[in-house]
């Protein structure tokens, strides 16, 4: 039976709707495991989701039980929704209920034998360089080199030569589906591709990011894996079409389901706390004037990703000193590519959802010869050094003589990195100290080449143009409301983490660079902004820099809470005292975020040590057995859209994205608009992998640490095999094996705007529409045009806000008395 070329490819891309992409380990981002559902009610989706991916939608009843007993959910607004469905019994007889219900549910059917072999050859074919011995024939496809070696795999004794398998991947659809009419296509490719939806995932995100070096080598489609499974499926007699994939999953039910009405309830609760601190946070006239733009110029503001880890740092540092802070998304709106000095590759950074548009290059600044000179010979005796090494461990006549004489070494350096972490991690302090790093000897390459001397690499030039520079520095001051009021200082704050033998690194680093460390970007938007030129510019533009004012870039480590600012500091380019001053203020505020944070993470400090919970933080820095490092993004919320006046004075316990904004410098809401369709968006795939990954960690997240595998360089499995994780460990997001972290309720976003302002952002984005529709996120406006009274987005209608007051007498979110 002959099939057309477009029909096919039009019923898989139809299919693969249904899976998310999966972003290699390298640049693991955030995404909505369920992306495909969006377009159904939250309720249908988790239910669609259950029947084909087999994962949870909502939380555990104990994870309920915990959370009211914490009293976390309000037993007016519970009782108000529990009557709304006509239930009356008592709270506690409900989640008895939901318990009893929750075990009887039968467990998915499995295809184990034929996931087995499957997940052997795309292991095999999708590595990234771990193996020794490659895959032979990778470059001609997947279904091409897996054709020629499928003979010789035993556990498909049926197929013993090439010829027994179709020659073309066409050919092999048409011999599987020729019994199959075309409407039962696409169940077939849903069933086949959610059998293995990391693997499938990963294959999804490679095939569209098509120019990555490795599929341009070894190209794979969804197409490819398709067809070599369901050739599997017909000489493993496995089932091409099981009975749950006749059909497409089902809509869902629009029936009363206790755990909608628990989890809304518990979101409901969290909102009406938080809108009940804000609003007495601002109802002090004379506290509002005190902190408005027009008070005294402040000694050095600071803009910081809007990641919920800043909020914490943000506190503190502002409680030094006349320091102000903004939130920014933590690209600083430069598109880039950015290749670090000494390195042969660039990595992307800037959001999954945005294409570079430059490639910077870290170089050498003027003056300083030594300092490379002396960084270049350190790391050629390092890279020398691994090198021996590797070279000894793989060489047959080597490796033993080796492991006899070097047993001992490694055995000490084995005991140290386990006994004495600490003592590593102020080593390595001492170490970087000692030895130039690039950050200080080296500067963005935000200039670009003359036209004779144009670097192109993948459609991408070296450098920025003049337009582009001004166009980056106006968005960024446009987008978080900051036109004037410069400080003589002002330090733009990437973050990164710091953690050893942790696959999910890139999980910790920042989202809005796919997964790298932030500070790349921050130099480059304080370099721009330092040119006389660029200001220039934006004073025509009425954003007025004073003359004295300085850019600087730094660093938020998010592990220890240490600011690096990125200065020679034998060639400060601001007045030495008032930067000893800024790093002394830094130090205190680090002291006081890890103090803050080490009482979540069950360890246990000498309080009257003031370094104490420092050093802890360090030591989960150095620690290679350590698996909570840091908390990351748990706990994750809210994302509040507003000047930082309005949260200044609250504590919002690490739980809020905020990102500047101020309504009356964005007439034409262009900057709200940016907003909405950007950060926000982004803060819904991290909200909805943090809520995924914690209520069905086996299906959405990626289990223990201490039993994950590291596979191909590319993802995560369980044990020695299996399909790909697809989010977040246990660790990442439960205090231990019983308590989550996590509190699993969709992102509240609050928006300080005119309501009329958000409406018409709504009506030019469906998108967007559509996620509050269906409720994957909430929406509250604070109108500041109608004396900050709030409004809440509900079925597109504004419903004026009026149960503050029932909020609980002991708020989640208490007032900050410092």
């Amino acid at each position: 039976m002959p099939i057309e070329r477009s029909v096919l490819r039009a019923r898989i891309e139809n299919a693969a709707e249904y899976i998310g992409p999966l972003w290699p380990l390298q640049t693991f981002n955030a995404a909505n495991p369920l992306v495909g559902f969006e377009d159904q009610s939250f309720d249908q989706a988790v239910q669609q989701a259950r029947q084909l991916l087999g994962g949870r939608g909502y939380p555990h009843p104990s994870v309920f039980r915990q959370a009211w007993e914490n009293d976390e959910i309000d037993p007016e607004i519970l009782t108000r929704h529990l009557a709304d469905h006509g239930i009356t019994q008592r709270p506690e007889v409900l989640l008895d209920r939901m318990e009893s219900d929750d075990r009887s549910e039968p467990a998915p059917p499995s295809d184990e034998p034929l996931d087995r072999v499957t997940v052997k050859w795309l292991s095999a074919f999708l590595d990234q360089g771990q193996a020794a011995w490659p895959m032979p024939k990778r470059s001609d496809g997947f279904y091409a080199a897996w054709r020629a070696v499928a003979p010789y795999d035993n556990a498909v004794p049926s197929i013993t030569r090439t010829a027994d398998l179709p020659d073309t991947l066409l050919e092999a659809f048409e011999e599987v589906l020729a019994s199959y009419p075309e409407k039962r296509w696409e169940s077939i490719f849903v069933h086949h591709l959610a059998a293995l939806p990391g693997w499938t995932g990963f294959i999804k995100w490679r095939a569209r990011r098509g120019n990555t070096e490795w599929q341009e080598a070894y190209p794979i489609t969804l197409a490819d894996y398709l067809a070599v499974r369901l050739i599997l499926a017909t000489h493993l007699d496995a089932a091409v079409t099981p009975d749950r994939a006749q059909d497409l999953p089902a809509n869902g039910t629009d029936r009363p389901f206790l755990p909608q009405i628990w989890l809304r309830a518990w979101e409901k609760s969290y909102r009406d706390r938080l809108l009940d601190t804000l609003a007495q946070a601002n109802k002090d006239p004379q506290a509002s004037r005190d902190r408005s733009p027009n008070s005294a110029r402040p000694d050095a503001q600071f803009a910081f990703c809007i990641d919920v880890r800043s909020e914490i740092i943000r506190r503190h540092i502002e409680d030094q000193g006349a320091y102000e802070t903004h939130g920014y998304a933590g690209f600083f709106g430069v598109p880039m590519q950015h290749q670090p000095y000494g390195a042969e590759t660039t990595v992307k950074s800037c959001p999954p959802i945005v294409d570079p548009k430059h490639r910077i290059i870290d170089r050498p600044a003027d003056n300083t010869a030594e300092a490379v000179d002396t960084y270049g010979w350190w790391t050629a005796l390092e890279t020398g050094r691994r090198h021996l090494v590797k070279t000894l461990k793989s060489n047959v006549a080597a490796a033993f003589g080796f492991v006899e004489g070097s047993g001992g070494f490694f055995g000490g350096a084995m005991a140290a990195r386990t006994l004495l972490p600490s003592a590593l991690f102020r080593l390595g302090t001492r170490l970087t100290d000692w030895i130039p790093q690039p950050t200080a000897f080296t500067e963005p390459t935000v200039d670009r080449p003359s036209a004779d001397d144009a670097d192109w690499e993948n459609g991408l030039p070296v450098g920025l143009s003049h337009e582009a520079k001004v166009l980056y520095a106006e968005a960024a001051f446009r987008l978080m409301g900051w036109t004037d009021r410069f400080a003589p200082l002002v330090i733009f704050t990437g973050h990164g983490t710091q953690t050893p033998n942790n696959p999910y690194k890139s999980s910790l680093d920042c989202g809005a660079c796919s997964g790298n460390p932030g500070g790349p970007n921050a130099r480059v938007l304080a370099a721009i902004c330092n040119e006389d030129a660029v200001q220039n510019e934006l004073r025509e533009r009425e954003i007025d820099i004073p003359d004295d004012t300085v850019f600087l870039a730094g660093q938020h480590n998010t592990t220890t809470d240490e600011i690096t600012l990125f200065v020679d500091d034998r060639t400060p380019t601001v007045p030495s005292d008032a930067l000893a001053q800024v790093k002394d203020d830094l130090k205190a505020a680090q002291a006081q975020a890890t103090t803050e944070r080490v009482r979540t993470m069950n360890a246990t400090v000498d309080s009257g040590q003031p370094r104490a919970a420092v050093r802890e933080t360090e030591r989960r820095a150095a620690d290679w057995a350590e698996t909570r490092p840091e908390w990351g993004l748990a706990g994750n919320a809210s994302f509040i859209i507003g000047p930082r006046r309005l949260t200044e004075t609250v504590d919002l316990d690490g739980r809020a994205f905020l990102h500047s904004y101020d309504w009356a410098t964005d007439e034409d809401g262009t900057a709200l608009e940016n907003i909405m369709t950007g950060p926000l968006v982004v803060g819904e795939w991290i909200n909805t992998q943090y809520y995924f990954s914690t209520v069905d960690n086996a299906a959405y997240g990626s289990g223990s640490k201490v039993t994950q595998n590291v596979v191909g360089k590319v993802g995560i499995v369980q044990g020695n095999g299996g399909d790909l994780m697809t989010g977040l460990p246990l660790q990442s997001l439960q205090i231990d094996d019983e308590h989550p972290f996590h509190r699993p309720l969709r992102l509240l976003t609050i928006i300080h705007a005119p309501t009329e302002r958000v409406d018409a952002v709504l009506d030019r984005h469906a998108s967007l529409v559509q996620l509050l529709d269906h409720e994957w996120i909430h929406l509250t406006i604070m109108d500041p045009t109608q004396n900050n009274r709030f409004f809440h987005y509900e079925a597109g209608k504004w419903t004026a806000h009026t149960d503050a007051s029932h909020a609980s007498a002991e708020p989640a979110l208490a007032a900050r008395t410092s």
